[in-house]
């Protein structure tokens, strides 16, 4: 799996003009699945994501997660948006391959699987729609961006 995170103030997901999900503080999550990909990989990909000390402490250094976040009343949400564009393959010219995504249907099921494991592990999970034409608006903290790949 290969995933996007962006450390965000807010963040939101339009579809046919209607916000089907948003955030406050948190992490933005764009994810993709590929060829292979297992529930495992998902597993790997949420738990390091939740971990992941990207918010700063009182000295101003990254050193709290999101779970961090939680713990100190201040609750970060996640925003998780499938994005099988991160699968690019530009190697062979100017127009991207997507051969290494996820089949559709193999990409769906580990997209909910996702956000079903997130929505038990996390208090405020908000989610995009699969497949759908999506904007997304964000407004990056910091900013900070993390490629993650498992």
């Amino acid at each position: 799996m290969i995933g996007l995170v962006q450390r965000v103030s807010e963040a939101r997901v339009v579809v046919d003009g209607q916000v089907i999900g948003q955030i406050q503080r948190g992490l933005l999550l764009l994810l993709c699945a590929e060829l292979g990909d297992t529930t495992s990989n998902a597993d790997k990909m949420l738990s390091k994501l939740l971990k992941l000390r990207i918010f700063s402490d009182e000295a101003g250094k990254m050193n709290r997660s999101l779970q961090d976040l939680d713990g100190q009343g201040l609750q970060g949400g996640l925003l998780i948006v499938s994005q099988f564009t991160l699968a690019a393959d530009l190697s062979g010219g100017n127009r991207p391959s997507f051969t290494r995504a996820a089949t559709p249907a193999d990409g769906q099921r580990l997209y909910d699987y996702f956000v079903a494991q997130a929505r038990e592990a996390h208090p405020i999970v908000q989610t995009g729609q699969f497949a759908a034409d999506m904007k997304v608006h964000l407004i990056n903290d910091g900013p900070v961006t993390i490629p993650m790949q498992m």
